[in-house]
């Protein structure tokens, strides 16, 4: 400023990124095709000690249940639970400071300036778990997928082969009384999921969310024994996650509509007996036994903790 000494304003804070929790979505797959994000820089200070713009934010909305991670040190930065609940994962870069800031009584005319910082750049890793009451397990074909069509809206594909469901269904169970639940199909387990066979342990990520489990088990497959059914679902849930295999797990007996062998259904309910609990038994095609289960299944969630 003429005669006036200097008067060079200070620069704008850079936008920072934030990651924010939104119930609702439901997937991730809006940054499986946009994956660059970049906030606002700041603007610059102008003269009559005029402080530049601070940039703007960004905010990311993600499902409940949304885990990030660095994705170059693998630290976690933050797990995502409640709605409307953020975290900042690059912080903008401070303004510099204007040559006002430097003026004195031998340096009346400074020409120099303080410099901005840069703002953070970083590589992140999102992970869903999904949040659920309740999940399914058991073999493909175990009849998972039509349980959740039968109590919910959810409309999962359904077919005679195994790995018909490719990744996780959710779906919400109303209950007479105003009462409601969710209920998520997690796509079919075989022996060595925890060590990575079929599809892997990605599925039983999932499965840490959930408050109880069912057991699905298919009464009508010749092919496989409930013993060998229960024994090989059971023994991969412990594989990956002693925490996973303490929570509550109900045995349930499905396609008795199709059951031709009365001796297996005899075994199934000595089996639930032995580990104290009444034998479950529906069918995901008529509908048998399934209002009967929902009942159970809201009693029951009333005394587990949420997830």
């Amino acid at each position: 400023m003429e005669k006036g000494g200097p008067d060079g304003g200070d620069g704008g804070l850079g936008g920072s990124i934030f990651v924010k929790a939104n119930r609702s979505l439901n997937t991730l797959n809006l940054y499986r095709s946009l994956r660059r994000y970049e906030a606002e820089r700041g603007g610059g200070g102008e003269g009559n000690q005029r402080h530049g713009t601070d940039g703007a934010d960004i905010v990311l909305d993600v499902p409940l249940g949304t885990v990030i991670r660095d994705a170059d040190s693998g630290e976690m930065l933050a797990e995502l639970m409640a709605d409307g609940e953020q975290v900042c994962v690059a912080r903008g870069g401070r303004g510099g400071l204007g040559n006002w800031h430097f003026r004195s009584s031998t340096n009346r005319t400074p020409m120099h300036h303080q410099p901005g910082e840069p703002g953070e750049a970083r590589n992140l890793e999102l992970e869903l778990k999904l949040i659920a009451d309740v999940g399914l397990v058991g073999f493909p074909n175990a009849g998972k997928s039509t349980l959740v069509s039968r109590v919910s809206a959810a409309r999962p594909k359904i077919a005679n082969y195994p790995f018909t469901t490719l990744e996780p269904q959710l779906g919400v169970v109303p209950v007479e009384g105003g009462n409601s639940f969710v209920i998520a199909d997690i796509p079919g387990l075989i022996e060595g999921a925890a060590g990575g066979a079929g599809l892997g342990i990605q599925f039983l990520r999932h499965v840490e969310r959930t408050r109880m489990l069912l057991h699905m088990v298919d009464l009508a497959d010749p092919m496989e024994e409930p013993e060998d059914a229960v024994r090989v679902i059971e023994g991969e849930l412990k594989a990956f996650s002693p925490v996973l295999f303490e929570k509550p797990r109900w045995l349930v007996g499905n396609k008795v509509d199709a059951l031709q062998d009365e001796d297996r259904k005899a075994r199934f309910e000595a089996l639930c007996r032995a580990r104290g609990q009444e034998p479950i038994l529906i069918s995901g095609v008529t509908g048998e036994g399934i209002r009967a289960l929902v009942f159970k299944l809201d009693e029951a969630l009333t005394a587990i903790p949420k997830a």
